[in-house]
């Protein structure tokens, strides 16, 4: 196989990234439209990742964060975004760079995007993509930490209004968001 001189791969990253970058925008600017939600997963353990300690203790490698009702501050730039959360009724602040990204989901109009991410692990790098996690993690799975409850269906916005249960206790990687639309 002849070696790729031009950096074909690394051209298609970017311009991927720069579609999540300009959703974000467009989202900053005048809300999600519609039924339009983003489902974002990234690597906790990128080093210009700056969250909470205790989601960077309990989400020690990857996980997903869902932009769809309430979200405050979201401010893309050309590094990444900044963008403030509800996680079990607290308010936190969340810096994520595009590098981090494996993968940008819009769930309602059946659109997503897988992206290769490198990690340094003290002596070497890690690739990580979200097809390497699907064969770990069973079919069509991915590196997705999708906010679930313990009997592995969706979170509706019903069952996330008031329900203090420690995910963690339930036996499961999960993410809570309350959700109400930033209008």
């Amino acid at each position: 196989m002849n070696e790729d001189l031009l950096g074909y791969n690394e051209m298609v990253e970017q311009a991927m990234r720069s579609v999540v970058r300009k959703a974000l925008e467009r989202a900053a600017k005048g809300g999600l439209p519609g039924n339009h939600h983003f489902y974002i997963t990234f690597r906790t353990d990128h080093p210009d990742v700056m969250i909470p300690r205790r989601l960077a203790e309990q989400y020690q490698e990857e996980m997903t964060i869902v932009l769809q009702h309430q979200f405050w501050g979201l401010q893309p730039d050309d590094e990444g975004f900044d963008v403030e959360l509800s996680f079990n009724r607290r308010h936190e602040h969340l810096r994520i760079p595009y590098a981090a990204l494996i993968t940008f989901a819009d769930p309602s109009v059946n659109f997503g995007l897988q992206f290769h991410v490198e990690v340094e692990d003290d002596d070497h790098i890690v690739a990580h993509t979200a097809e390497a996690a699907s064969d770990e993690k069973g079919p069509g799975r991915g590196d997705m930490e999708i906010a679930e409850n313990s009997d592995d269906t969706p979170i509706s916005d019903d069952d996330a209004d008031g329900d203090d249960d420690d995910p963690a206790e339930n036996g499961g990687n999960v993410v809570t968001l309350d959700f109400t639309r930033k209008k």
